[in-house]
């Protein structure tokens, strides 16, 4: 089907991703159909598919781009050779940046079961390359001895769950700022894997 008069590619495309986006947020990927998309953009339903095969290319476009950005966005900063300071530059990074996407961050992980096997492998190999940046980290520094890891896989995981938590209670107008959240984290991170830091400790 052609069309609605006034859409644009370079407009709809990308109005249609977030409509997904935010749907698929709030009522789950099985729960909302390309019908609901197309009458929240303004498009006639056949138009979707000018842009996307399916719902199921859909999901994996917003998934697949938010990690691609994600590894992107990481790869660009310029990053320290000391251990510690590498640690605390991922830490802060890793909350900065899903807490601006929480929608993305949250699809990312409650509707992986609904990707084909294919579109799985593909999302959890780059998922698997973001973790091996921490775990890059944690590795070295263990070698190094100047962190104390027992299971360096074990221990990135933990970190990335705990970080990721921040998306589900943050608020702009609550009590502390970002960055005092920041430190507050990364604190915790530091004391979980940096030997001889007594609790209380600076």
């Amino acid at each position: 089907m052609a069309r609605t008069t006034g859409s644009h590619s370079d407009i709809t495309g990308p109005r249609i991703r977030e409509t997904a986006l935010r749907l698929f947020a709030r009522h789950g990927f099985a729960a909302v159909s390309m019908r609901q998309i197309a009458g929240e953009v303004g498009v006639q339903a056949g138009a979707l598919y000018n842009y996307m095969p399916d719902k199921q290319s859909l999901l994996f476009g917003l998934m697949q781009g938010h990690m691609q950005e994600l590894l992107y966005e990481s790869a660009a900063r310029t990053i320290a050779a000391d251990i510690i300071a590498r640690l605390e530059d991922f830490t802060r990074f890793h909350i900065r940046f899903h807490l601006e996407k929480p929608d993305a961050v949250f699809i990312s992980y409650m509707e992986l079961r609904n990707l084909t096997p294919e579109n799985f492998a593909i999302i959890e190999g780059l998922r698997r390359s973001y973790e091996d940046t921490l775990e890059s980290i944690l590795r070295d520094g263990s070698a190094s001895g100047v962190l104390d890891v027992t299971d360096t896989k074990i221990a990135t995981l933990a970190v990335i769950a705990m970080l990721n938590g921040v998306n589900t209670w943050y608020r702009d107008d609550g009590r502390l700022t970002l960055d005092e959240i920041e430190t507050i984290y990364w604190d915790m991170v530091r004391k979980a894997v940096v030997p001889n830091q007594p609790i209380g400790s600076d």
